[in-house]
């Protein structure tokens, strides 16, 4: 078996909201700010790429003990990714709440993988979960959160968002885009990177509602990132029941006759990654509902085994929609499939005469 060691840069902050605060903003700081965040988390993304060419692919390691390791390192308000280490696995809370919330939210994440499919850690071999905070490329803060290919790092945000490591959501949908790298390795453009997205926006929230004992998906949270902007308490990043809802100014479409055609670059958000995952977002809402039941018994298991033993590489919302049918009818029967195949249906990424789904009675609403 071969692992990749391909890095990807995903951030929690979409480039679209951080080029409309800068444009739109009545605030001149929160311009200036939103400014400097798109810089640098440009400047990251090029230096991840840099060092991702210098890599290539490499036996994976023997299986590791499942064991939690986890490191914390405080930047000192410095893009200096290891400059304090001030917290290991095992040691006590310190004073620092940022500090704190990193360890314990990435714990809560490696439990949640674990008690899912037994899965050691971002990799499956134990992979150190190490985390950075208190990053800042100007010395006046950085509103943003994102997964570096080896690592997750952290803002504190000020004058868009509060502190990014108070989201258990926003950690766990970070550090799934690890486990995407490690599994089905989705490239971070159209619609494979959106479904990049999406894996992480549902387990994100999975996460949640599962630490929280959300146990019934209709009346459960389906937010990312609620609470997170400074504008306004009830906004969110995402909302996976309702695309294009979560902020004003919020794009998402919910079906694919919105999807939205854009460029592969930046400034459209690399065809549109944040943007048109809304679709298989909603689709997988809609199939957690009518699966019924907490959404990290079937539904999420049905995704996570779409994700990491049936998609690999450039991967298209059908072939998704495919995979998540042929996973419930191969690991739990005929009446599961359909219930997915209609939540596909309903967001009109396949038609219910073709591939899997025509052999299937679809269920009744």
């Amino acid at each position: 078996m071969l692992r990749t060691t391909h890095c990807q840069f995903c951030s929690i902050v979409p480039p679209y909201l951080l080029l409309k605060l800068a444009e739109e903003s009545a605030d001149p700081e929160v311009r200036e700010q939103a400014i400097a965040t798109l810089q640098f988390t440009r400047q990251a993304r090029v230096q991840r790429v840099a060092m991702a060419s210098n890599l290539s692919v490499t036996p994976a390691p023997a299986a590791a003990p499942a064991v939690k390791k986890r490191r914390i390192f405080d930047c000192e308000n410095s893009n200096d990714l290891l400059r304090t280490h001030v917290r290991k696995e095992g040691d006590a809370e310190t004073a620092d709440i940022a500090v704190n919330e990193a360890y314990d939210y990435s714990g809560i994440t490696w439990d949640f993988f674990n008690m899912l499919a037994g899965r050691n850690s971002i990799d499956g071999n134990g992979l150190p979960m190490t985390s950075s905070v208190h990053y800042s490329a100007n010395g006046k803060g950085f509103d943003n959160a994102f997964w570096n290919g080896s690592q997750m790092i952290y803002g504190d945000g000020g004058k868009i968002f509060h502190r990014l490591t108070q989201s258990l959501d926003v950690v766990a949908h970070e550090l799934t885009h690890g486990i995407t790298q490690y599994s089905a390795g989705l490239p971070y453009e159209n619609q494979s990177g959106a479904l990049n997205e999406h894996f992480s926006d549902v387990f994100g929230v999975v996460v949640r509602q599962w630490h929280e004992k959300e146990a019934d998906p209709k009346t459960a949270g389906w937010l990312v990132g609620e609470g997170l902007m400074l504008a306004g308490s009830h906004y969110a990043l995402r909302s996976l029941k309702a695309p294009g809802t979560a902020f004003p100014g919020d794009i998402q479409p919910d079906h694919m006759s919105k999807y939205k055609k854009l460029a592969n670059n930046e400034l459209e958000d690399y065809g549109g990654v944040h943007i048109n995952s809304g679709i298989p977002n909603r689709a997988f809402y809609l199939a957690a509902v009518a699966l019924g039941g907490p959404s990290w018994e079937t539904a999420a298991n049905i995704w996570y085994k779409t994700l990491t033993q049936r998609l690999k590489g450039t991967s298209s919302f059908e072939k998704c929609a495919y995979e998540t049918i042929s996973v419930a009818r191969d690991f739990f029967d005929d009446a599961t499939a359909a219930k997915v195949a209609k939540a596909w249906l309903d967001v009109g990424v396949i038609s219910g005469t073709e591939g899997p789904v025509a052999s299937l009675s679809m269920p009744v609403v």
